[in-house]
C-alpha cells in the first residue's frame, strides 16, 4: 500500500507537476501563516507557537483523511496517501522553470533575471547571465532535498514507525502522510518567515534546520549517485563552511563538483572558486542530473517500503 502511495504521487508528478495555485494546500497554508508576518512583542515565543500550531494543523487533518479513507476502503487509503504526499512533494515544475531560466539568459537576460524571482530569494537585477544560471542551478539542487526528498523521507519513516508499532496498514499510511505534511508546513513556515529580518521567524527557521539535516545530504548522494561521481561529495566538503545554513550547501556543492562548475551568491558564498560560472550547456546538464536523481529518490523509497513489507 506504501509501494502503491508513492507510485500515485510519481505519476501525478509526472504527469499533473502542480495544482492550480487556487486549489493548492500549500498555498492556502501560506496565507495561515501570513498573520504571523508581522511585529511582536515576543516574537521568538509567538514564532515558536505559531510554528507548532500551524504544522500541526497541516498535519492533523491528511492523516485523519487517510484514515477517514482506510475505513471506507483498505485499497482507497494509499490512493488518498498519494495524493497527499504529491501535495507536500514539488520538483518537476520548478525544474521547468530553472531550464526556462537558464535558456532565457542566453537571449534576453532582463527576462531571466525577472523570472529568477520565482526561484531564488536574491536581488537579480545586477546579475550576470552566468550568476543567473547558477541561481537557477542552486535553486534546482536545494528543492531536490526541501521539495522531495524531505517529504518523501518523511512518509517512508512514518510508514516504517507504524509497522515497527505493528499498526494497521492505514494508520501507518496515515503516519506517514501527517508526517510528510508536517514536513511540508515547516519548510514552508521556515519560507516564509525564516529570515534574519523577521525575529517571528528565529524558531521556524531553526526547526526547518534539524528537519533538513537529513534531508539535505540525502540528497547529496542522490546527486552524487546521478553524477555518477561520487567522489563529488568529497570536493564539496571543502566550500560547505563558506555557505551560512547548515543543510543547503551540501546539495549545491555536490552539485557544482559533479559538473565542474562555479555556483554562487554574491556576497555571500562561492563554490568551486576556481571555475567558471556555468554555461547554459552546463547549467542544463546540471539540473538534468537533478532530475535524474529525483527519480532515484523516488525509486528508492519505493524499494525500502517494499523491503519493510517483506
Amino acid at each position: 500500500m506504501a509501494a502503491l502511495a508513492v507510485a500515485v504521487a510519481a505519476a501525478l508528478e509526472l504527469g499533473v507537476a502542480e495544482p492550480p495555485q487556487r486549489l493548492h494546500p500549500v498555498a492556502w497554508f501560506g496565507k495561515a501563516i501570513a498573520p504571523l508576518d508581522r511585529e511582536w512583542g515576543s516574537p521568538k515565543l509567538v514564532g515558536g507557537l505559531g510554528a507548532l500550531a500551524l504544522s500541526l494543523l497541516a498535519a492533523a487533518p491528511v492523516a485523519a483523511l487517510v484514515w477517514t479513507a482506510g475505513l471506507a476502503s483498505p485499497w482507497l487509503a494509499p490512493l488518498v496517501a498519494g495524493l497527499a504526499l504529491f501535495v507536500s512533494t514539488s520538483l518537476q515544475m520548478l525544474l521547468a522553470e530553472a531550464r526556462s531560466v537558464v535558456a532565457t539568459s542566453a537571449t534576453d537576460l532582463d527576462a531571466a533575471r525577472e523570472s529568477l524571482r520565482a526561484l531564488a530569494g536574491r536581488a537579480a537585477s545586477g546579475l550576470s547571465a552566468g550568476q543567473v544560471r547558477s541561481a537557477a542551478v542552486e535553486s534546482a539542487a536545494e528543492n531536490l532535498a526541501d521539495g522531495l526528498v524531505a517529504p518523501l523521507g518523511a512518509f517512508v519513516v512514518g510508514v516504517l514507525a507504524g509497522t515497527g508499532l505493528s499498526l494497521a496498514s492505514t494508520t501507518a499510511l496515515a503516519l506517514g502522510a501527517g508526517l510528510a505534511a508536517w514536513v511540508k508546513a515547516v519548510n514552508t513556515l521556515d519560507s516564509m518567515l525564516g529570515y534574519r529580518s523577521k525575529p517571528v521567524g528565529w524558531v521556524p527557521a531553526r526547526l526547518d534546520d534539524i528537519v533538513m539535516w537529513v534531508p539535505a545530504r540525502a540528497s547529496a548522494l542522490a546527486l552524487a549517485v546521478a553524477a555518477r561521481d561520487p567522489g563529488a561529495l568529497r570536493r564539496a566538503r571543502q566550500w560547505l563552511a563558506g555557505v551560512p545554513s547548515p543543510n543547503s550547501g551540501w546539495p549545491m556543492g555536490t552539485l557544482s563538483a559533479a559538473h565542474g562548475t562555479k555556483l554562487e551568491k554574491p556576497g555571500v558564498y562561492t563554490l568551486a572558486p576556481d571555475a567558471r560560472l556555468p554555461t547554459v550547456e552546463r547549467a542544463q546538464r546540471a539540473i538534468r542530473t537533478v532530475a535524474v536523481a529525483g527519480v532515484l529518490v523516488y525509486a528508492a523509497a519505493t524499494l525500502v517500503v517494499i523491503a519493510a513489507w517483506f
